[in-house]
C-alpha cells in the first residue's frame, strides 16, 4: 500500500520533492497546496490536483505526510506548527540557531495530536548533521569543519535582488581551497569565517544603475557579505541566463582525530556534489517522509530530527533485504 504525501508550497523545493516521489514506486503524490490561485500552477505530475492551503485546515485531506516547502524566515515557523496539529509533517527549516525553539513549538502541536513531525531535514540540517554526529561519537577528541559550495545560496541572491537597482543575481558560496586543502592535510587550523568561504556575485543592474554603490551595498551588507571577501561581476540578463541558470550545490563535513596516545591521526570526510540543490533536498525530505510515515503507524508522536532516526525507516527494503544487500 502506497504511502500518500502532500506537498505544500510548488517553488523549487516543492518541484524537487514532486520529482523525487515518481521515483520512490511506494510513494504517491496526492495533493499539491498553494498559498497561490490554484489554477495558476501547473505541475508535473498528470492527474493530481492542485488545491488551496485553505482545503489543509479541516484536517480531512488524503494524506500521510505533509511535506511543507517554505521558506525558513518567515513561512516554517508558522506553517509547521499548524499542520503539525494536522497531519503528519516533514519540513527542512534551515536557521540553525533558531532549531531548538522551532522544535519544542512543533513537538508541543504534533504531540498534541497524535502526529508525527520532522524538522531540519535536507543536506544541512540533515545529512551533514548525522555525519558530524557520528564522527564526534567514533573520535571524541577531534574537530569538525563544515566547507558549503562551491554553489549558489537563494537566500543571499535574494538579498542582492532587493538592492534597488538590481534586475537579478546569482550568488556563489565558493570554498577557500588553501582551508580546504589545511583541513585535509589535517593540520586543525583556527579559521575565521572570511578564511573559510568568498562570495562570488553576477548582477544584471537596470540601465543607468549606479554600479559602485551597488557593489559596495552588497559587499557591506551585514550578516551576508560583510564578513567574506566578496567579489561583484556586472553581466547582461543574456548572461545570467545562460551561464548561471542552475541551481548547482555542494559541500564537505570533515573531521579530524586521534586514538590511542594520540599519535594515530583520522580524517573522516563526508562531501556532495549537486547539479541540483532542490531536486537532491528534495530526495532526502521524500526519504525521511517514508520513515515520518512507518513511526506514526507504529505509534510514535511528537517532533524528531534526522538524529532520532535509523536508516531502515528511510529504506524501502525490508530489515531482511537490508541485512542481505547492504550491511
Amino acid at each position: 500500500m502506497s504511502t500518500k504525501v502532500g506537498i505544500l508550497g510548488y517553488g523549487n523545493l516543492g518541484r524537487g520533492v514532486e520529482e523525487a516521489v515518481k521515483r520512490n514506486a511506494d510513494l504517491e503524490l496526492t495533493g499539491v497546496y498553494t498559498r497561490r490561485d490554484p489554477s495558476s500552477i501547473s505541475i508535473n505530475t498528470a492527474s493530481v490536483p492542485v488545491k488551496s492551503t485553505d482545503d489543509l485546515d479541516n484536517g480531512k485531506e488524503d494524506i500521510d505526510v505533509l511535506v511543507i516547502c517554505g521558506g525558513s524566515a518567515t513561512d516554517l515557523p508558522e506553517m509547521t506548527p499548524k499542520y503539525a496539529a494536522l497531519y503528519n509533517v516533514i519540513d527542512s527549516f534551515d536557521t540553525h540557531a533558531n532549531i531548538p525553539l522551532h522544535f519544542d513549538n512543533v513537538n508541543a502541536a504534533s504531540k498534541k495530536a497524535g502526529k508525527t513531525a520532522l524538522i531540519s531535514c535536507g543536506w544541512d540540517p540533515g545529512m551533514f548533521s548525522l555525519n558530524r554526529v557520528y564522527s564526534h561519537s567514533i573520535l571524541p577528541d577531534g574537530r569538525d569543519y563544515t566547507f558549503w559550495g562551491r554553489g549558489v545560496s537563494q537566500g543571499h541572491s535574494d538579498a542582492i535582488r532587493r538592492i534597488d537597482g538590481v534586475l537579478d543575481a546569482r550568488q556563489y558560496t565558493v570554498p577557500v581551497p588553501s582551508a580546504l586543502e589545511r583541513v585535509r592535510n589535517g593540520e586543525n587550523p583556527e579559521l575565521s569565517t572570511r578564511e573559510k568561504h568568498t562570495r562570488e556575485c553576477w548582477v544584471v543592474a537596470e540601465d543607468g544603475a549606479d554600479k559602485d554603490r551597488i557593489e559596495q551595498e552588497i559587499k557591506t551588507m551585514a550578516n551576508y557579505f560583510s564578513d567574506y571577501d566578496t567579489t561583484v561581476n556586472f553581466i547582461s540578463e543574456q548572461e545570467l541566463k545562460r551561464d548561471h541558470s542552475g541551481l548547482p550545490h555542494g559541500g564537505s563535513v570533515i573531521y579530524t582525530g586521534a586514538t590511542g596516545d594520540g599519535t594515530n591521526k583520522h580524517i573522516i570526510e563526508y562531501s556532495l556534489k549537486l547539479d541540483s540543490n532542490p531536486e537532491f533536498t528534495g530526495s532526502v525530505l521524500v526519504a525521511y517522509a517514508r520513515a515520518v510515515a512507518r513511526l506514526n503507524k507504529e505509534g510514535v508522536t511528537g517532533c524528531k530530527t534526522v538524529l532520532d532516526i535509523a536508516p531502515a525507516y528511510l529504506s524501502p527494503l525490508s530489515a531482511e533485504e537490508l541485512r542481505a544487500h547492504y550491511l
